[in-house]
């Protein structure tokens, strides 16, 4: 055969053999094969699972892992219009192709008659598909699996393909009339059989369409095949984005294929044998295949317009070489070839974004899932925090301590145990990092990754092959070069890989910290800890930022180093050819091989960043899989086993069970020693009925509920559990409505950031009398009426706008409202006083609601709960020390401590209604008339009162889960602040000189190279044409890549890589070079610096006063914006902030003064080119202006997105128990894929949008070239060669750099959003300063604690009533003052208006004679103490929580613990052999891993008769190994996060230890004993009165707490109504606390208690 390209056309010869005959014969061929193979493998598939059964594993299937879909979905099938007639116009068509090949075979050339044989078998062939098709138009005859439309579409392209250059060849080249008008006729016919197909639906058939509640579906499936390849379908959004701002309700939703929910049942079809990125890819193959298809034909094309550019200054160089006609086909060509490269480039970026929302929702739904399935909290090991203390690093408040300088008291004394069980257990910091950071690294990293096996592989071989090809041997030393410069690459892709870990691990680091500050702020804010911890977080800020500034500096010089190398290579390849083979370097070779090296640099950049990125991800990989491959719970084997052993009969048991808190690694290694253990546990409870769980603090009653609810290790014998199906698959039993399940409500309520009732309903269908005797069973009646929406009230972030009693009522509510027939109650009496505990009893734990229900309660109020019981346990320490009737409990006396000090034993029938009267509908005990806890708690926690109420119907319901966003462009205040953020005006000098030098360095590379070329007197032609051709692909390396590159155009780095020399004395020039690229190299690394050291003073300056002003935000901030929204900000935020804000900005500048720079130099040198130049720009504005509005709202979309995603997170990371509990794992599931699917929403349509520019820019960039070409051949004759070259190189670079001027400017907008996040919380309201000089009180103020309101008043917000009115009393120094009322009486209002957390609207405060709303906060909150109801611990150990800053001794600290009775006395603990007052130094020194750790009962001794001593009834001294120990006196005893490992009670008291060590003046306890036993109670109200000289507020529920105070103040409706000493108020008739102690039923012991205070009281006044 001979060349196929003969002058002009190709070869007629090749044409009849090959493009008539055996190309298309051969796809025929492929086609039926490809068919008869898809129905073989359907046939065996179809076998193999019939064969088949799928195992279900219980734990995972049944409970969290079910594929379910949206409730409100509804799916139809979308039929396209003219189904049928299309395929029968096909059809037709097909057989007019057919007649006209026949005619050709009558009519046609005898001696090729195999042409239109051929010609009729292949239409026959079409024939039968499309007959076939229009066969199968219905639903009910097609098989889903046989896509025959997509043979017909590829057959028929590929045709016209053949067909076009035929019909070119009969156009230019007839043979005869007849000849021509046949191919004409076929080459129109299949020109409309591809308009057809290009222009009806892929598949021309039914799409599944979800329509999800208001959601438009997505627009994608039922596009046109023409719409998929150009982003049509996207027109819509795109439009309505530009008229006005989108918003969520505007965004499509996902495909149906692309949901969460169907992407992770997918995935998990996988077996497990591989790791997790190997599934990954496996599971992705297909799409990345085709990905890589669509990549490789881009890559392809990229090199098609340097060889048709320098064909046509071939061409202008001598006319007479080349036909016109050819000299044209060459301009169609460079248009077409940019089209396909614009195809390829399309297809394969947005195949890779549809990946990165398949692999993030894949990434995600697993980490969710094994939230659900990991163990508890409280079982986190200890061994962490002991390896911290080993290593001085006590993680926060460790941090804190160090911060903290001077003032030191004491040294550590001992040695600290030190272990080698490392733990691998990730903390709620680093699981939130990895759903938020590491799965959008690895997505994003899923959407490049075709660039490294698929791009970089085919231009690497097509740039090496063109090499050679221009400059033969010596380009040898270019490629020898590069394969030297690999080795360089991986060792910075390892360095990059060092330097993401360290990143990342700071990042977790100050997440983690940051995300404890702010759990805990309102402690913080109540201790004046601000400036302390603001220390602590921006110490580990630090950390990361050095870690980032390494790895800038790092990337830096890496960039140089690509910057670099090209200018080596080509100097060294330059230097070979000149000096070693002593040829001339005339412009035809020099602009060819520049144009090479440059696009030989496209994959060496590719290959060194991809490397480097995937090296990243396979970090964030690593951290997800270890995180996947963490202790489970043994929750769901335990079902399994309890279900086996009683199959039919419901039991809820344990017999001889053995449990544990300790993790497995602590099993194996049997360092289990010191984690709380329930020994030996032998107990049934009965079915149906009401059992009671007593004991002192400590004792393990909440670990016996999670033993219950199969939380804990069991060691040894056996557990029965209730429920262990998914709720949702539950039926009611037909006669009680109740299923066989469990309802648990915590002892620290756990609610959702969702309204009251969306709590209390938690997704069980709404009962309108049920759910109404639910409120008034609860007690909840009265709080509705207050709050401002009723039931529809938001609780905030774990209930922050509600009180304690009322959070705790809601979770009750949420049990006893459900279904479940066991419920499982956790000290729920404990924060709600005692005639709401008394209600609460009687009308919801004994009441009608209870009927035929399983409760078993946990309770230190045994007086009220015991009587009614059928069965009740006493525990100590871990062990079962009395279990049978409340009377043989009873009579046991292991109850008589308690009973004693709530109701005499004697009285108990008495005191506790019987549970047919609770029933009687004659009561008249009212839920409004409880007394409850107070609308704000202390801590901050807001309920707004009655007195602020306005009517519901003129108040406007404000959900602040909703976040706002900002509308319109990024203001010019945002950019102004991130530019000053950067630098000051200095900075930007040194920056602007930067940006001029590369512009010089870019410009004086093409100039010098011009010039030494045509030193050589060669035709100036090929000069240009080389030139043109190196500018144009070049760009591309930057559409491609996500990373650092895109800041600025490659055409730019591509010219300044080729300085040439500009004399025939070519050392002259090779030394001119190398200088012009030694200067180049050095003020790119100068630029780079210059930009990564302002972002980096950016960054920090940016975090710090994020940071800072967060900290120093009001109360109500927190109070009304969810924790996920604040997260997201210091995380998602704050990483775009540190590594995208400035090199995008920096680029978008790069990009406009390149755009500028190239104006003006093709202006000089072509005027002409300024009319399609304008043109050209005018498309560019007019695009940019439809895109940027749009993405630049779909990107704030997003960013708005993450934060419900981060919030339900953080929920489900507290709540797993409750969850679990419940059985609701698969709705948290659905919940989190509908959030996951929410978020991707706008986030797939703004990469849409990205595409739909990229485009179009890239047909306009296309049309330039095109029209660039065409002014040039025009011109033959007019323009020399080398003007045009010049002209035509720079025009193409104009195009490319307005594509990335507009790019850039969208993502500038998209960016900036992360600052102007960041902004709205840098600019939220502020608390009053911390310090005031000018009225600084005296250092040792207050020195006697007086307090004194004076016509106080203040409200919550301006647009509510006070809460606070005209409140006039005053405590004297020392006195003990305790405050009740009813709810909303204004009671933590008060409290919270000591520590100016409300500010005076009237009135004011005085403190010793000085006015509190003077001075400083910081002064005012050091100075008073508070103990909060709801007790804030931090990670770290015993000490650090106790004395953060180092102020206190260890006696000091032992014996703050000993009035809170955690540990005995130094007489009865000497008596057990024990030294007093120094911490445990043994090598064997206690730790501690439980729920709820004991406290070993050192300090009290069992009498003869088995009742308590009057000891303290907390702890008794290990008399064995088995026994549980004392934690207490190891003040290094570590704490978990919260202080999960501790029980309710015990974080109490170290709370109230904390305080007390203090020694305040001010106290304010705010129902701080609420969790603790009342014998306990009883020992710490004594250790109070022993007080003297120390003032003590105390908000309180148990009336005998404060019954013997000095004082009692009564609140209604934020004004005092009553105010004096408790006797005297309590024989007021028809007085407020009188009502109040007769509705306790407790009466006759108050007043016999107030007497008693009173005679003490008189009897010290006459003393004195």
């Amino acid at each position: 055969m001979g060349p196929i390209w003969y002058y002009d056309d190709i070869d007629l010869g090749f044409q009849s053999l090959y493009l008539q005959t055996v190309f298309p014969l051969a796809t025929c061929a492929v086609s039926i094969s490809l068919i008869l193979l898809k129905c073989i493998w359907q046939y065996a598939s179809q076998q193999q699972k019939e064969g088949q059964e799928r195992l279900i594993d219980i734990e995972e299937e049944d409970l969290t892992l079910q594929t379910t879909i949206t409730k409100t979905s509804t799916y139809d099938l979308d039929k396209p219009r003219g189904e049928t007639g299309v395929v029968a116009l096909e059809l037709l068509i097909l057989c007019a192709q057919l007649a006209l090949s026949i005619v050709t075979l009558v009519h046609g050339d005898n001696y090729r008659v195999y042409l239109p044989i051929a010609s009729i078998v292949f239409w026959t062939y079409l024939a039968v598909l499309g007959a076939l098709r229009l066969f199968f138009t219905t639903e009910q005859r097609r098989p889903s699996w046989l896509k025959l439309w997509n043979h017909s579409a590829f057959l028929y392209g590929l045709e016209w393909l053949y067909e076009v250059f035929v019909f070119r060849s009969a156009i230019i080249h007839p043979r005869s009339d007849v000849s021509r008008d046949l191919i004409i006729a076929r080459f129109t016919l299949t020109t409309a059989l591809s308009i057809i197909v290009l222009t009806s639906r892929r598949g021309n058939r039914g799409v599944t369409v979800e329509h999800e509640g208001d959601i438009e579906p997505s627009k994608e499936p039922l596009s046109s095949l023409l719409g998929t390849l150009t982003f049509a379908w996207t027109d819509s959004i795109v439009w309505r984005g530009f008229q006005r701002p989108l918003e969520m309700s505007d965004v499509w939703n996902v495909a149906l294929k692309d949901k969460a929910e169907h992407v992770v049942a997918e995935f998990r079809q996988i077996k497990k044998t591989h790791m997790l990125a190997v599934r990954l890819l496996l599971f992705f193959k297909k799409e990345v295949l085709v990905q890589g298809a669509w990549c490789a034909i881009s890559s392809v094309f990229m090199f098609m317009p340097t060889l048709l550019l320098k064909a046509i200054l071939e061409y202008l160089e001598d006319p007479n070489s080349v036909p016109t006609n050819a000299a044209w086909l060459y301009v169609i060509l460079l248009f077409v070839t940019g089209i396909l490269q614009a195809l390829g480039d399309g297809q394969s970026l947005w195949i890779g974004r549809k990946i990165c929302i398949r692999i993030r929702a894949v990434i995600i739904g697993e980490i969710y899932s094994k939230v659900l399935r990991r163990k508890s909290a409280a079982a986190t090991t200890e061994a962490e925090a002991e390896n911290a203390d080993a290593k001085q690093n006590y993680s926060l408040w460790q941090r804190v301590k160090s911060w903290k300088k001077g003032g030191v008291k004491h040294e550590m004394n001992g040695t600290t145990h030190q272990t080698n069980i490392q733990s691998t257990e990730a903390n709620n910091g680093t699981i939130i990092n990895l759903m938020s950071i590491d799965s959008f690294k690895v997505s994003d990293i899923c959407a490049y990754l075709h660039f490294l096996w698929a791009a970089t592989p085919v231009q690497l071989i097509m740039a090496v092959a063109l090499l050679y090809k221009v400059l033969g041997f010596s380009s040898f030393v270019g490629i020898v070069l590069m394969i030297l410069v690999l080795p360089l690459n991986m060792f910075i892709a390892r360095s990059f890989q060092s330097a993401q870990k360290r990143i990342m691990t700071a990042t977790d680091a100050r997440i983690h910290a940051t995300n404890e500050v702010l759990q805990n702020i309102r402690i913080i804010k109540y201790f004046a800890w601000e400036q302390r911890f603001e220390g602590t977080v921006n110490e580990k800020r630090q950390t990361e930022l050095t870690a980032l500034w390494h790895k800038y500096i790092l990337w830096s010089c890496a960039y140089t180093i690509w910057s670099g190398v090209p200018i080596l290579i080509t100097f060294s390849s330059f230097l070979v050819y000149t000096k070693v083979e002593k040829r001339p370097l005339v412009p035809s070779i020099a602009f060819p091989a520049l144009s090479m090296f440059s696009l030989l640099r496209i994959p060496l950049d590719q290959l060194a960043d991809m490397i480097a990125h995937v090296q990243e991800s396979k970090v964030s990989v690593d951290r997800v899989e270890e995180f996947l491959n963490e202790e489970e719970t043994e929750k769901y084997v335990q079902l399994r086993n309890s279900k086996q052993a009683s199959p039919h009969d419901t039991r809820i048991a344990l017999r001889h069970a053995t449990l544990s808190w300790a993790s497995q690694a602590q099993r194996k290694a049997k360092a289990n020693a010191s984690s709380f253990r329930l020994i030996d546990m032998d107990v049934d409870f009965v079915i149906g009925k009401l059992n009671i769980i007593a004991g002192p603090t400590g004792s393990g009653k909440t670990s016996l509920l999670m033993a219950l609810l199969g939380e804990m290790y069991l060691l040894d014998g056996m557990v029965h559990l209730p429920g262990g199906y998914s709720r949702q698959q539950l039926r009611p039993d037909p006669e009680t409505g109740l299923t066989e399940s469990v309802a648990y409500c915590a002892q620290q309520a756990w609610l959702v950031n969702a309204t009251i009732k969306e709590n209390i309903l938690f997704s069980i269908p709404f009962d309108a009398k049920r759910y109404k005797d639910v409120i008034a069973a609860c007690a909840l009646k009265r709080d509705l009426e207050i709050l401002d929406a009723g039931d529809q009230t938001l609780v905030g972030e774990k209930g922050i706008t509600l009180s304690g009693g009322q959070k705790q009522r809601i979770s009750l509510a949420r049990a006893l409202y459900s279904n479940s027939k066991h419920l499982m109650l956790d000290d729920c009496l404990s924060a709600v006083d005692s005639h709401t505990a008394k209600h609460i009893f009687e009308e919801a734990i004994v009441g009608e609601l209870m009927d035929n229900r399983t409760c078993i309660l946990v309770s230190h109020n045994v007086a009220l709960t015991v009587p009614q019981a059928s069965h009740v346990v006493v525990l100590e320490n871990g062990k079962i020390v009395s279990q049978g009737s409340p009377a043989q409990v009873v009579e046991s006396g292991h109850l008589g401590e308690e009973m004693a000090k709530s109701v005499p034993v004697s009285r108990l029938p008495s005191a506790a209604p019987s549970r047919a009267a609770s029933r009687s509908p004659n009561r008249t005990q009212e839920p409004s008339s409880h007394l409850s806890h107070g609308l704000k708690g202390v801590n901050g926690d807001v309920a707004h009162p009655e007195a602020e109420r306005q009517s519901k119907a003129d108040r406007k319901f404000v959900d602040h889960r909703i976040e706002t966003k900002a509308t319109g462009s990024v203001k010019w205040a945002t950019i102004q602040m991130y530019l000053q953020a950067m630098g000051p005006w200095y900075y930007w000098i040194f920056a602007s000189f930067g940006f001029i030098a590369v512009q010089i360095g870019s410009v004086a590379t093409n100039i010098w190279i011009r010039e030494w070329s045509n030193a050589y007197h060669t035709s100036a032609r090929t000069v240009h044409a080389s030139r043109i051709a190196f500018q144009s692909p070049a760009v591309h390396v930057y559409s491609l890549s996500g990373g650092l590159h895109m800041q600025t155009s490659p055409t730019e780095h591509a010219f300044s890589e080729q300085m040439v020399m500009d004399d025939v004395d070519s050392t002259y020039y090779l030394a001119v070079y190398a200088l012009i690229g030694l200067a180049y190299i050095t003020v790119c690394l100068s630029r780079e610096l210059i930009l990564f050291s302002g972002s980096r003073r950016a960054s920090q300056t940016l975090h710090q006063r994020l940071l800072g002003n967060i900290l120093r935000a009001t109360f109500r901030f927190f109070d009304s914006t969810p924790l996920g929204q604040l997260t997201n900000r210091f995380s998602k935020d704050v990483q775009s902030i540190d590594q995208e804000v400035a090199p995008v900005a920096v680029g978008l500048l790069h990009s406009a003064a390149a755009v500028v720079t190239i104006v003006v130099l093709i202006t000089a040198i072509t005027p002409g080119f300024l009319i399609p130049g304008c043109f050209i720009a005018v498309l560019y504005v007019l695009t940019g202006m439809f895109y940027i509005r749009s993405s630049r709202d779909l990107k704030r979309l997003e960013s708005i997105q993450r934060s419900p995603l981060f919030q339900h997170f953080g929920e489900t990371l507290t709540g797993v128990v409750t969850i679990r509990a419940y059985g609701d794992e698969s709705r948290f599931v659905n919940e989190s894929n509908y959030k996951v699917n929410t978020h991707n929403r706008p986030f797939i349509y703004l990469w849409a949008t990205n595409r739909w520019l990229a485009f179009r820019v890239d047909c306009a960039g296309a049309l330039v070239a095109f029209f660039s070409a065409m002014f040039v051949i025009m011109n033959v004759g007019k323009i020399d060669a080398g003007a045009a070259g010049l002209s035509l190189s720079y025009a193409i670079t104009f195009t490319q750099n307005v594509l990335w001027l507009v790019r850039l400017y969208a993502s500038n907008e998209q960016n900036m959003n992360a600052v102007e996040r960041v902004q709205e919380y840098i600019e939220v309201e502020q608390e009053a300063p911390a310090s005031i000089p000018e009225t600084k009180p005296a250092a040792n103020w207050p020195t006697h604690g007086s307090v004194h309101f004076i016509n106080y008043a203040c409200r919550y917000r301006k647009d509510l009533e006070q809460v606070l009115k005209n409140v006039t009393f005053k405590i004297e120094a020392g006195q003990k003052v305790g405050i009740v009322g009813r709810t909303g009486a204004g009671k933590s209002s008060l409290a919270l208006a000591l520590f100016r957390g409300l500010e005076a609207e009237e009135g004011k405060i005085l403190i010793d004679d000085v006015n509190i709303g003077l001075i400083g906060l910081q002064d005012l909150r050091e100075a008073i103490t508070i103990v909060p109801q709801d007790p804030t611990l931090f990670t770290g150990t015993l000490r650090n929580n106790l004395d953060p800053f180092g102020l206190f001794t260890d006696e000091e600290i032992f014996t703050a613990l000993r009035r809170v009775q955690l540990i005995s006395s130094p007489l009865q603990k000497s008596n057990l052999g024990r030294t007093p007052s120094t911490p445990s130094s043994s090598s064997n020194a206690s730790t501690l891993n439980n729920n709820e750790s004991t406290l070993g009962n050192e300090n009290h001794t069992s009498s003869a008769n088995g009742t308590l001593s009057s000891g303290a009834t907390l702890v008794r001294f290990a008399s064995n190994a088995k026994d549980n120990k004392n934690i207490f006196y190891d003040l290094n005893t570590p704490i978990a996060e919260s202080g999960s490992n501790l029980s309710q009670g015990q974080r109490q008291l170290l709370c109230l230890a904390r305080a007390l060590l203090k020694n305040p003046k001010v106290l304010v306890m705010d129902e701080a004993t609420a969790s603790i036993d009342y014998a306990t109670d009883s020992k710490i109200q004594d250790t109070l009165r022993e007080l003297k000289d120390n003032t003590i507020v105390t908000i309180a529920h148990r009336l005998q707490t404060i019954i013997d105070y000095d004082r009692v103040l009564v609140l209604e409706k934020g004004e005092v109504v009553e105010y004096a000493h408790p006797w005297e108020l309590i024989q007021k008739e028809n007085g407020s606390f009188r009502g109040m102690c007769e509705t306790s039923g407790d009466l006759d012991i108050l007043l016999e208690l107030a007497k008693k205070a009173w005679d003490a009281k008189r009897l010290v006044d006459v003393d004195v």
